[in-house]
C-alpha cells in the first residue's frame, strides 16, 4: 500500500493516451511537473535506454528553482533516489552504463543509471541545443517560452536515433506544459490545438478502454481458478499493437483548470487564490480561460522587446545543480549594478502597496526596470521595504532615489501616523540605507502621462523602459492589460475599479497600482535624472 500512487484525471488521461506530441495547459498546482511530467521523463529515460532528451526552461534559474525540484521530489517518492539512480550536475560513476552519445559537459545534465541523458536547455543562453541530437523534449512554462528560438535552435535537434529506438511510439516525443498565457507572443502552443486529430485520439481511448475490459476478464478467469485461454491473450497483444501507430502520429492538446486536482487542492486554497489574486490572474492561472490581448490600452505602445531576460550565469553556476537556495537575491541578476543608486517609485493602498525599482543606463538610453515588489492586507509598508532591503542586501551601494508626488504627502492610512513620505524614509534608514527624496510635485494629468510614457516605449524620449520578464511578471502583465477611459477630464487611465468595496468575487481590483508606481518611476527618471545628492531633498 506504501506505494499506490494518486492521479487527478488529466494526469491519468495524459499517461493512458500516450500520445507522441502532448500538449497541457493547466492551472496552477493540477500537478503538472510532479505527476505530468516526473512520470513522463522516467518512461522516456527507462524505455530508451542510453538516449538524450532535452527540458526545455525560459531560463535557467527558473529551471533551477521550479522545474527540477518538483522533478526530484515526484522520482523520490516513485523509489528513484539522487545518487544511486541518477545524478545530477556531475559525471556519472562507472557503474552507469553509457549514454549512446556522451555529453560534451555534465554540468547541466541529469544522467539515469541506464545510461540515459537529460540536458537542461535554458533559452537565456543561446546555442544551448546546438550540435544536439535528441530522442525526446520537455518544454515547461511554455508560456515564457520564444517560439522562434524554439523552433531554429531546439526543434530540429529533436531528430533522435532513428535505428536504436524506431519501434517505439515516443521516440522523438514532446511534452510541452503551461498554465494559460497573456501574451500574444506566449500563446505559441495554443495552435496545437488545431493539429490534434480528434478521431485519431478517440481511437486511442477506444483501444485503452478495450485493453482495460480485457484485463478484468482476466482477472475475473484468476478469481475463478480458470486459466486465461490463450485466445484472449493474444487479443491483448493485438490491441496493443493497434494502439502503437495511433499513438505514434497523434497530437493530443487540454486544458484542464486547478479545479481538476480539487481532491488535493481543497476548496479553501481555491477559494484563497480567488480573494488573492488579480481577477485576470485567477481566470488564466487557476480556471486556465483564454483572455483577449488588449490592443488598445493605457500602454498601447509596450511591445515584446520591452520585456528582456538578466541571469548572472557566474552566480548561478556556482550551484552546480548540486544545492537550490530557497530564494533567489540581487546576485542572480545580471543587470543589476551594484555599484549605482537604485531609483525607486511606489504607490500606496490599505490593501496592496508596490515598488518598482529601476537602474537608468544613460549610455543606452534606457530604464531598466530591473524588480517589482508588492504586499497586500495585513503587510504594509514596512515589511515592503524590508522586503525590498533583503533581496539588496550584498550591493555596495545602499543607496535609494525616492521619487513621489504629492500622493505621498499629508496622509497615511498603510502604516501610521505619519505620511507617507516620512514612513518610507524612516523605514530605509532603519535598514540601513540611504535615501535621496525627489520631489515632482502633484500627479501628472493622464494625457500628458500617457503621451509621456508612450513615447518612451516609442524611444523617442531620452530613456526608453525595458523590463526584465524574470523579476517582473505580475506589473508587466497589469501594464499590458490596463484599460483607458473618456472621463470628465478626457482620456484617462482607466481606474474604476479603486472605488469598488472588497468583495469574494472580486477582492482585488486595484491592479492599476503598480502601473501607478512605474509611472511615478519613469516620469521621475525621465524629468527629473538623478546626477548627485545636492539637489535633493534628504531631510
Amino acid at each position: 500500500m506504501e506505494n499506490l500512487r494518486y492521479f487527478n484525471r488529466p494526469q491519468l488521461q495524459v499517461q493512458l493516451v500516450g500520445a507522441n506530441t502532448t500538449v497541457v495547459v493547466a492551472g496552477r498546482r493540477t500537478g503538472k511537473t510532479d505527476s505530468i511530467a516526473a512520470p513522463w521523463m522516467l518512461k522516456m529515460m527507462q524505455r530508451m535506454p542510453g538516449s538524450t532528451g532535452g527540458i526545455v526552461v525560459p531560463t535557467f534559474k527558473h529551471g533551477l528553482t521550479n522545474t527540477l525540484p518538483g522533478l526530484f521530489a515526484s522520482w523520490e517518492r516513485d523509489g528513484f533516489h539522487r545518487n544511486i539512480h541518477y545524478t545530477v550536475g556531475i559525471k556519472p560513476p562507472k557503474s552507469f552504463a553509457k549514454p549512446i552519445t556522451d555529453p560534451c559537459q555534465w554540468e547541466n545534465v541529469i544522467a539515469f543509471y541506464n545510461g540515459s541523458v537529460a540536458v537542461i536547455l535554458s533559452q537565456d543562453r543561446k546555442g544551448a541545443a546546438n550540435s544536439l541530437t535528441l530522442s525526446w523534449l520537455l518544454i515547461d512554462e511554455a508560456k515564457f517560452i520564444d517560439p522562434v528560438r524554439l523552433a531554429q535552435e531546439t526543434l530540429p535537434a529533436n531528430g533522435g536515433i532513428k535505428t536504436h529506438f524506431c519501434r517505439h511510439s515516443f521516440n522523438h516525443a514532446m511534452l510541452i506544459l503551461s498554465d494559460m498565457p497573456q501574451t500574444k507572443k506566449g500563446s505559441w502552443f495554443l495552435e496545437y490545438e488545431k493539429k490534434m486529430d480528434k478521431r485519431v485520439i478517440a481511437a486511442i481511448e477506444g483501444g485503452v478502454c478495450e485493453v482495460w475490459r480485457q484485463h478484468e476478464r482476466i482477472r475475473e478467469l484468476r478469481k475463478k481458478g480458470v486459466a486465461p485461454p490463450a485466445t484472449l491473450k493474444h487479443r491483448l497483444k493485438n490491441l496493443h499493437r493497434t494502439k502503437h501507430p495511433h499513438r505514434t502520429l497523434a497530437t493530443y492538446y487540454r486544458e484542464y483548470s486547478s479545479v481538476e486536482n480539487v481532491e488535493l487542492l481543497g476548496e479553501k486554497y481555491l477559494r484563497q487564490m480567488k480573494r488573492d489574486l488579480t481577477p485576470l490572474t485567477f481566470k488564466t492561472s487557476i480556471m486556465c480561460r483564454k483572455i483577449g490581448i488588449s490592443h488598445d490600452g493605457f500602454y498601447s505602445s509596450m511591445c515584446e522587446y520591452h520585456k528582456y531576460n538578466a541571469s548572472d550565469f557566474s552566480y548561478l553556476d556556482s550551484f552546480g545543480m548540486l544545492y537550490v537556495p530557497e530564494a533567489m537575491d540581487c546576485r542572480a541578476d545580471a543587470d543589476f549594478n551594484p555599484m549605482a543608486p537604485i531609483c525607486i517609485g511606489m504607490d500606496y493602498n490599505a490593501n496592496i502597496n508596490w515598488i518598482v525599482a529601476g537602474q537608468p543606463d544613460e549610455l543606452q538610453s534606457r530604464l531598466n526596470v530591473i524588480k517589482s515588489f508588492y504586499v497586500k492586507y495585513e503587510r504594509k509598508i514596512p515589511e515592503l521595504i524590508d522586503d525590498f532591503c533583503l533581496y539588496y542586501a550584498h550591493t555596495n551601494c545602499k543607496c535609494v532615489v525616492f521619487y513621489y508626488d504629492s500622493t505621498a504627502l499629508g496622509s497615511n492610512y498603510a502604516v501610521n501616523t505619519k505620511d507617507f513620505r516620512y514612513s518610507v524614509i524612516e523605514r530605509f534608514k532603519r535598514n540601513g540605507w540611504e535615501v535621496y527624496p525627489v520631489p515632482l510635485g502633484n500627479p501628472m494629468r493622464h494625457t500628458e502621462k500617457y503621451n509621456l510614457v508612450n513615447r518612451g516605449f516609442q524611444g523617442l524620449n531620452r530613456l526608453t523602459p525595458y523590463f526584465n520578464r524574470q523579476n517582473n511578471d505580475d506589473l508587466i502583465l497589469a501594464v499590458q492589460t490596463a484599460a483607458v477611459e473618456v472621463g470628465r477630464n478626457g482620456f484617462q487611465k482607466d481606474k474604476s475599479g479603486e472605488k469598488l468595496a472588497e468583495s469574494e468575487d472580486d477582492p482585488l481590483e486595484l491592479r492599476t497600482d503598480g502601473t501607478d508606481a512605474f509611472d511615478t518611476l519613469y516620469i521621475g527618471c525621465e524629468l527629473k535624472p538623478f546626477h548627485g545628492y545636492t539637489d535633493v531633498d534628504i531631510s
